[in-house]
């Protein structure tokens, strides 16, 4: 999907959690394109009514990337439609939901390889070639 096309918004009116949480999330977008800040917002801690959950979820809707890690669990790591708006989803090894958030960021935390894997890596590279 590209930023063009406009997402089809589900039938189900704004209501309870979900039109605070896209206010969050526009003004997340207006800090991270100011300031390069990143904003997480944790929905697992909020209080959804029936169905908004799923409502917010098809209103962000799918972008163009999408990861999956194996690490304890089931991690999904998604774009919305919307550049910059991930949708990240934790799962244990019996693949209950243990974490649930949305991240306004250019790249994922999760997905940035972290220093000392990196040198590990570079470790393993350097044996297997020399």
């Amino acid at each position: 999907m590209t930023a063009q096309q406009d997402v089809q918004r589900p039938a189900f009116p704004f209501h309870g959690n979900v039109r605070p949480i896209i206010n969050e999330v526009l003004h997340a977008v207006d800090r991270l394109l100011e300031t390069d800040e990143a904003t997480t917002i944790d929905l697992a801690g909020l209080p959804f009514g029936p169905g908004e959950l799923e409502y917010l979820e098809a209103a962000l809707g799918t972008g163009e990337l999408s990861a999956k890690l194996d690490a304890l669990g089931t991690s999904r790591i998604r774009e919305t439609a919307f550049p910059g708006v991930w949708w990240l989803e934790h799962r244990n090894a019996h693949d209950e939901v243990v974490g649930r958030y949305l991240e306004i960021t250019r790249t994922p935390e999760i997905l940035s390889s972290q220093d000392v894997d990196i040198i590990a890596g570079r470790a393993r590279l350097e044996d297997q070639f020399a």
